[in-house]
């Protein structure tokens, strides 16, 4: 039995490849489109969640078997794969990548934990809130990998204070005893030596500051619509199912989640303070920053690494200026509140890709230094063409191509639905669910959604449980964005497992934390998350979108045509 399990162990990708596409095979010759299709989505939603070949292997899936299957067009499923929700990414990403390339997302970060200090909570509110901000703008990884090495570095320097007092505490007994037994044997004794001490155990307010970190670039990164992939494939796909239906707008998406991410920041940092920072209770001798000499050691350990970055270059002022411009650009194409500068400008519709295409262009073509204002003389020293902004041999190395594939595969599937009359399908199943009040209905798709996201890409589920989503609505006659929306921000709650989200698996390798802290702390923010966004979402979020009543945009969509019988 044992070699047997070792053989699976070994082999189960490979078995999943061969053995499921073939149990559905059925499926893929019948002779009715919905089924056809249904097979192309169970393989592709099988491979994402078991990850039994790669994610963006996966999702050039339709590209071969929905033309094969007779469900689309080769031309209609390759042009999914660069749509305006995928050139927003691509140029989210090289903004971001411009950020990082001249540090100025580190610079930042150091500021921010200077000006808010460093006793053990403005410490962890500091390491927080830093990575929050700069997660909303460059991916969560980079976000977590940023901030990590600060983290790392403060900590190391408060282990040091403590083991510095700890051993001239043992030496000052030491030499009191010994003088007390030479004064009454006249012996004198072996001292031991302060470095026999074992092996320290991983500090419990260490993990909680590695926690902090990594579930502060998973909220950051639902504050705004770049801010992570399945935010973007929330867009895509909301726009596929509902043409005619409401624009997601960067300002109109930052209007009701940034509130949610401030909000669920703020309990996160308050339960990570009484689960690990002993907030409530007695304070215990072994407390990290006790005493006024080690908040001042972790000051100077910051202002040293913010030291050594130099004052501000002119490459990093002018990212940061563009990363300014296009914030505002975004912000303000249709703020909903205002005209915006889109429609002053242009008849036909412009969206949030048409600027930051435009931002990334200068980038690539606006020189990082001034030198190219020097005129030489000496011909011994020619002059040397002023590196850009960004180049692509950067952006080639940083480009996360995988998930743009992702984002394509994911439409493509959600058109091929449409196409297929699978929607319809799916939608005459669901309504039996109109029984339920809509708040229960909205109760178990979050709390399905954040328990499969903690053991499958975020981007994966999304892109599965979105489009079953968008049928169900209009099966029930409930607004679409009811449900989605939050479907699509608890894809990103994966807090529990290290398998659950990059920044997780990060910080576990970086901090010798116990799997059982992660699980312990991470349903706590599972469940503050999940309450905020309950209690936002019906009542906040209702009155910003208009959830109130089933739009005549969704009743009169594509995935209301009636359904034909099998």
């Amino acid at each position: 039995m044992k070699p047997l399990l070792g053989w699976l162990s070994a082999r189960w990708r490979s078995i999943i490849l061969l053995v499921w596409p073939l149990a559905l095979l059925p499926l893929a010759v019948s002779p009715y489109s919905e089924a056809r299709c249904g097979y192309v989505v169970l393989v592709m939603a099988l491979f994402w969640i078991t990850e039994a070949a790669p994610l963006p292997v996966t999702s050039l899936l339709p590209v071969v078997l929905f033309p094969l299957l007779g469900i689309l067009s080769t031309d209609d499923v390759c042009i999914q794969y660069l749509k305006e929700t995928n050139m927003m990414f691509i140029g989210g990403l090289i903004i971001a990548i411009s950020v990082e390339h001249c540090n100025l997302h580190k610079r930042i970060a150091l500021r921010a934990i200077l000006v808010i200090g460093t006793s053990p909570g403005r410490l962890l509110f500091g390491l927080m809130g830093t990575t929050m901000f700069v997660s909303m703008w460059i991916s969560n990884t980079a976000a977590t990998a940023m901030v990590t090495p600060i983290a790392k570095a403060v900590l190391a320097e408060l282990k040091a204070h403590e083991k510095a007092e700890k051993r001239s505490a043992i030496l000052a007994i030491d030499e009191a005893f010994a003088e007390y037994t030479q004064e009454t044997t006249g012996k004198e004794t072996k001292q031991d030596s302060p470095e026999d001490e074992e092996e320290e155990t991983p500090d419990k307010e260490a993990v909680g500051y590695f926690l902090g970190i990594c579930y502060a670039a998973t909220l950051g990164g639902t504050g705004t619509l770049i801010g992570t992939g399945t935010n973007l494939i929330f867009k895509g796909l909301f726009a596929t199912a509902f043409p005619n239906g409401e624009n997601i707008t960067f300002a109109g998406w930052m209007m009701f989640c940034v509130p949610l991410m401030l909000l669920c920041t703020l309990a996160g940092w308050l339960w990570l303070m009484i689960l690990y920072m002993g907030l409530f209770r007695r304070k215990k001798s072994g407390s990290a920053v006790k005493t006024a000499e080690q908040r001042k050691a972790v000051k100077l350990v910051i202002k040293k690494s913010y030291q050594d970055l130099g004052p501000m270059t002119f490459h990093e002022g002018s990212v940061l200026f563009f990363f300014i411009v296009i914030v505002l650009l975004w912000f303000f194409r249709e703020p909903e509140f205002m005209p915006g500068w889109a429609a002053a400008v242009s008849d036909v519709e412009v969206q949030d890709s048409t600027a930051v295409m435009l931002v990334c262009f200068l980038l690539f073509v606006l020189p990082a230094d001034l030198d190219f204002l020097k005129f030489r003389f000496n011909a011994d020293k020619p002059c040397k063409p002023s590196p850009s902004l960004i180049t692509w041999k950067v952006v080639e190395k940083k480009m996360h191509w995988g998930i743009i594939l992702l984002l394509g595969g994911g439409f493509a599937m959600a058109e091929a639905t449409n196409a297929s009359g699978l929607n319809d399908l799916i939608g005459d199943t669901l309504s039996v669910l109109n029984v339920l009040p809509d708040l229960a209905i909205l109760i178990i798709v979050c709390i399905a959604t954040t328990f499969l996201t903690q053991f499958a890409s975020n981007a994966a589920i999304c892109n599965i449980v979105l489009p079953v989503l968008a049928k169900m609505a209009v099966a029930v006659e409930i607004h679409p964005m009811y449900l989605m929306m939050p479907a699509c921000l608890c894809c990103s709650y994966a807090y529990v497992l290290p398998v659950g989200t990059p920044p997780n698996a990060f910080v576990m390798g970086e901090c010798n934390m116990k799997t059982s802290d992660m699980i312990k702390a991470g349903l706590g923010m599972c469940v503050i998350s999940i309450v905020f966004l309950l209690v936002l979402f019906p009542t906040y979020g209702g009155v910003l979108y208009g959830l109130n009543g089933f739009p005549s945009w969704a009743a009169n969509s594509n995935t209301t045509e009636s359904f034909h019988d099998l």
